[in-house]
């Protein structure tokens, strides 16, 4: 029993990973159509972000909760009045524009900081489960995105600015017509996107240490995450993260992270084979 019990909190734990660290794309990418290659950087910015400023005496919560996010999120806002907004409709540009800003990023932090793994103790002890011992932090990163995925769902479905938000996307011309700005909703839409990521790279940043290349090891589950699930942010990252994450943990279990890892791969190219538009694409059509 206390065994099946940890199994479940690890199967949880990497369904929890997943969401984190797609949430931000899905924002990014399911709403606005940007392929953010720099996606995995904007998280390692939130982890250097909690790492430098607990060393400067800042208590570890608010490093993680709000000064990471705020950081990243200010971060993208400027990214996309520089680059993105010259880039919308135009997926490659994009692409390539945000991989360039990959690319720097990573060098200017390996200048900065060298190539070394940077990090910060986990806030909470071991919680014992009979002969098992689980971290504490680890129910709380599944705690975390629940609140992820309740906040984006929340703020889409029942508020004014997730309505204008998602009005804006779907037709911009219209809601121009109707008085509301499209390049301020573009630009807040990017830059929560980034806080989430951000914040993502924060929550991580206990667990997993901060190192340049930690981006490079993010980004790649994200997109399978979000193309995975399709067009709907909540349901298509709720529902993808859940099937891709089980599956790959229990693999994990039985054969070692990089069956996992590869068996992650392989269930999401069966996923696209099978449903082209992504899980939500077919099955959550009306979903958020």
């Amino acid at each position: 029993m206390d065994f099946s019990l940890v199994v479940a909190i690890e199967l949880l734990r990497e369904v929890a990973g997943l969401i984190l660290i797609a949430t931000g794309l899905a924002v990014i990418f399911g709403m606005m159509r940007v392929i953010n290659i720099a996606h995995g950087e904007f998280m390692m910015l939130g982890g250097y972000t909690v790492v430098l400023t607990t060393k400067l005496g800042v208590n570890i919560w608010v490093a993680i909760l709000i000064l990471a996010p705020l950081a990243v999120g200010l971060f993208g806002i400027i990214v996309e009045r520089l680059i993105i907004r010259h880039l919308y409709g135009r997926i490659i540009d994009s692409l390539l524009a945000t991989w360039g800003l990959s690319l720097f990023l990573i060098g200017f932090v390996t200048v900065v900081f060298g190539n070394t793994v940077e990090g910060v103790s986990t806030p909470f002890s071991g919680l014992a489960i009979g002969q098992y011992t689980v971290a504490i932090y680890t129910l709380f990163l599944i705690f975390a995105a629940m609140a992820f995925i309740a906040s984006v769902y929340l703020t889409l479905r029942y508020t004014k600015a997730g309505l204008i938000a998602r009005a804006t996307m779907q037709n911009p011309d219209m809601v121009e017509c109707l008085g509301v700005n499209s390049k301020i909703v573009y630009m807040a839409t990017f830059g929560i996107g980034a806080a989430f990521a951000g914040l993502a790279g924060g929550l991580l940043a206990p667990i997993s240490g901060v190192v340049p290349g930690m981006g490079a090891l993010l980004i790649g589950k994200a997109f399978i995450t979000v193309v995975t699930g399709g067009a709907a942010v909540v349901a298509g990252t709720l529902s993808a993260a859940g099937i891709l994450g089980t599956i790959s943990q229990a693999v994990t279990f039985a054969s070692g992270p990089v069956f996992g890892d590869a068996t992650l791969l392989f269930v999401a190219l069966i996923l696209l084979r099978l449903l082209p538009q992504g899980i939500t694409g077919r099955i959550f059509t009306r979903s958020v």
